[in-house]
């Protein structure tokens, strides 16, 4: 966590940390330069040193252990996505912040329990948690993080509790779900939707409630901005598994492919799985089952990037971009509407 803190501390500008520290996939060309911008990066500047608060410890293995995924960097999707929020209210309003810090520590604590639940050795480009330790020592670092995100969400009041502990429903109810897999009967690609909206978009969703309600955004603009992050949640889930696929290697933080590899079922594969194209039959063959052999991987790969499969699934990520977009009619024109919607702009072309 040493490396951390002082990589925040030794900032010398707002705007260099804008341009050099934070991560590009968060920024990127979605954000407008300009008084926007630079006030979205002195907020994420002041969320990374309440993150770095937050995972500090006494003892110094579990600050270690907390800190691990942290320092390792993240797309700050949330927090961004909880101050851009705010600029339609009052941005410097305390809540703000430490709300956008609650949903990043929420995020974090669920990466730790993903990685022992999938057995994943690298997380962001490290060794995970799980790989360096133990199970044992990642579950209970998930937990702690848990810990203090509730003692930080206790500040901000009751109604937000009560947000946070629904949203929290949802996603150990979308991870239950996705670890059981469809009932007999149930559509598969169906199924893979919602526990996306759970997984992923109900967090998202929280962290735009959150940034707006604690800004002072009028009600029903709220609302709105909260259907936007349950939208751009789930657009923003499947765009990270189409990289999968489309990426080269290195370029998404873990090697192309690593869902084929682990059996992990994404859209393309569901529909490669549910259809019947002669030209998809030895996909079909090979998809059937982890594809663990490294010749049949780079076949398989090869034939995925090709086939109407990720055609499919491309599609369906621009009908949630665009539903996200339709969201944004209750937004008032000006920078933070534009910068919404080429975030729904922007998380279809980073597949491209």
């Amino acid at each position: 966590m040493t490396g951390a803190r002082a990589a925040v501390d030794a900032t010398p500008s707002v705007q260099a940390w804008h341009r050099a520290s934070t991560p590009a996939s968060t920024i990127g060309a979605w954000l407008p330069e300009g008084a926007l911008g630079d006030s979205l990066a002195e907020g994420l500047a002041g969320v990374e040193t309440a993150l770095t608060a937050s995972v500090d410890s006494p003892h110094p293995f579990v600050r270690e252990a907390a800190g691990h995924l942290m320092a390792a960097g993240g797309k700050r999707f949330r927090p961004m996505l909880a101050l851009l929020a705010a600029q339609l209210g009052d941005p410097a309003a305390p809540e703000v912040t430490a709300s956008a810090v609650v949903c990043e520590l929420t995020h974090l604590a669920t990466l730790y329990h993903d990685d022992v639940m999938d057995e994943a050795p690298v997380r962001r480009g490290a060794p995970s948690a799980n790989t360096r330790w133990t199970n044992s020592v990642a579950i209970l670092t998930g937990d702690f993080l848990f810990a203090r995100a509730s003692d930080l969400l206790a500040g901000l009041g009751p109604e937000a509790v009560r947000v946070q502990a629904r949203t929290f429903e949802r996603l150990v109810t979308g991870q239950i779900r996705e670890t059981v897999g469809p009932a007999p009967g149930d559509d598969p690609v169906d199924h893979y939707l919602e526990v996306l909206a759970d997984k992923t978009g109900s967090l998202v969703a929280t962290a735009a409630r959150f940034g707006a309600t604690f800004a002072g955004v009028d009600a029903a603009l709220v609302e709105a901005l909260t259907e936007f992050g349950e939208e751009v949640g789930v657009a923003f889930q499947i765009s990270d598994d189409l990289l999968d696929i489309v990426s080269e290697a290195g370029t998404s933080g873990k090697s192309p492919g690593t869902d084929l590899r682990e059996g992990i079922a994404t859209l393309p594969v569901l529909f490669v799985l549910a259809g019947d194209d002669p030209a998809e039959a030895r996909l079909r063959e090979l998809v059937a089952a982890p594809v663990t052999d490294d010749a049949e991987h780079a076949e398989a790969l090869g034939l995925l990037r090709s086939s109407a499969s990720l055609e499919r699934a491309t599609a369906v990520l621009r009908e949630y971009a665009d539903r996200a977009r339709e969201r944004l009619a209750e937004v008032p024109p000006g920078d933070v509407r534009e910068a919404l919607s080429a975030l729904c702009d922007y998380v279809v072309t980073r597949t491209s």
